[in-house]
């Protein structure tokens, strides 16, 4: 099996050279199995245990790993999570609540340890019960595609072999595991389709878990496939919103051509209202895109509000309008003159700088703008809008509300939320984007001016957001 396992990481690069990866190690026989294997291999390994709090024997488990990692002297780390109260917190079943608390404390321990990768023990027996399961409990095509070789940072070196060869190659080699009494449950779903499904496909067919893995490979690539021309397809479809502002919502708002977008098959209009709302990290169920699709062909307008209760599916015979329900919260920060100043949660910056005076001045609504240093009053910060508040724009003998301002500027709520306004210690100054207050216009033979400009930060912009990938 070394030699089986060394080539597999050789042809497939699930490890390239001078990587270390932290192994999700249980004790159990697939992790254990892992474990040695890679630093066979001579691969940087770090064991992270986790303890559920669930079994009273998990106490000395936990010592017997971190003895059987120090003699292999592969750095240990130790966690604890009390799964049952995670389970009744959330209410979820044990075995989600188990799973979540494994890939937090994974995640925690690869940044401790500095691990690029998270190797996990899944093998092809899990593989085929994850599909079985998936399918018993009504899929689409990404569940029938059961367990992925890799995503993102996380790799499962053993997902072609079985369970079988893992326990026989550390009963050979004489390494210690332990077997999880949760496995021979049959009151968990997993334990149901391990000890009782499982073998009666297998005497249809003893390469059923062969066949299975070759079922989810193709299923996965025709989900890509179809995923890849419905994303196509909206991108075709997008309809920009904020205007030259659009930066500020790219992450939480997006709009498509309705019309456009029903001319496409059936099958590729239910993944894509699907890929608007996961764009947004909400997911739609099935009935919920059913009954979505019905609604675009069969209503005005209308919406529906994905699972969980955090993004809107809004349509009105133009647009579809997908936009998160979380509210941003209320921000003020100083801004750095002359420097930058950036905005990570938002994606935008300013920059402010000395120049000389421009003999025209840009339009209201140019994201950069001069000001007369003498009519600024204090340090410069920015915030976000207040309700009331007014500003005289440039060029106008009265004071004009803000909140009227970004509504004729066509602003969509979440981007009135987010547009800071840049204030001295009298008031606003300026809404970049919508227009500058008076007071700060340059006077006639003024040499030098405060410029300042407004941008999309660095990256943010060439970054597409995941459903256009």
């Amino acid at each position: 099996m070394l030699e089986r396992f060394n080539q597999h990481l050789i042809e497939s690069g699930l490890v390239p050279p001078n990587t270390r990866v932290l192994v999700g190690y249980s004790g159990g026989a697939d992790s254990t199995c892992l474990l040695h294997l890679l630093t066979q291999c001579g691969v940087d390994v770090v064991a992270a245990h986790l303890h559920h709090g669930q079994r009273d024997e998990a106490d000395d488990e936990l010592a017997r790993c971190q003895l059987f990692a120090d003699t292999l002297n592969v750095p240990f780390i130790a966690g604890r999570a009390d799964v049952p109260l995670i389970a009744r917190q959330f209410r979820i079943g044990l075995e989600e609540a188990g799973r979540q608390a494994r890939y937090s404390f994974f995640d925690q321990a690869a940044l401790q340890s500095e691990s690029s990768l998270i190797a996990t023990a899944h093998t092809l027996s899990d593989h085929s019960e994850t599909v079985l399961l998936h399918l018993a409990r009504g899929t689409g095509l990404a569940g029938l595609a059961g367990i992925p070789e890799r995503r993102d940072n996380l790799i499962r070196p053993l997902l072609s072999f079985r369970r079988e060869e893992t326990r026989a190659y550390c009963q050979d080699l004489e390494l210690w595991f332990h077997d999880d009494p949760a496995n021979s449950d049959v009151n968990f779903s997993r334990a149901r389709i391990r000890h009782r499904v499982l073998p009666e496909i297998r005497a249809l067919n003893p390469a059923a878990d062969s066949a299975i893995a070759r079922l989810a490979n193709i299923v996965s690539e025709e989900d890509q496939f179809l995923n890849g021309m419905a994303a196509a397809a909206l991108e075709q479809s997008d309809v920009p919103l904020n205007g030259d502002l659009g930066f500020l919502t790219l992450d939480a708002e997006i709009a498509i051509d309705q019309a456009k977008l029903l001319t496409l098959p059936p099958v590729l209009v239910k993944r894509g209202v699907r890929l608007l709302a996961e764009a947004l990290g909400a997911t739609l169920t099935y009935d919920q895109t059913l009954l979505l699709v019905a609604g675009l062909t069969a209503q005005p307008n209308g919406s529906i509000t994905a699972e969980g209760g955090n993004v809107v599916m809004e349509w009105d015979g133009e647009v579809i309008h997908a936009r998160s329900l979380q509210a941003d919260d209320p921000f003020r920060f100083p801004l750095t003159v002359p420097g930058e100043t950036l905005s990570e949660e938002f994606g935008w910056q300013f920059a402010a700088y000395e120049s000389n005076s421009q003999a025209e001045m840009p339009s209201r609504t140019n994201l950069v703008q001069q000001f007369n240093p003498a009519a600024i009053k204090g340090s410069l910060y920015f915030r976000s809008a207040k309700p009331g508040e007014k500003i005289q724009p440039t060029g106008f003998s009265g004071r004009r509300l803000i909140s009227d301002l970004l509504s004729e500027a066509g602003l969509t709520a979440i981007a009135k939320q987010r547009i800071p306004v840049l204030c001295d210690m009298v008031g606003p100054l300026w809404i970049p984007g919508v227009c500058p207050d008076e007071r700060g216009r340059l006077s006639p033979g003024l040499k030098s001016a405060l410029t300042i400009r407004f941008e999309a930060s660095e990256g943010s912009t060439t970054e597409q957001r995941k459903i256009l990938n």
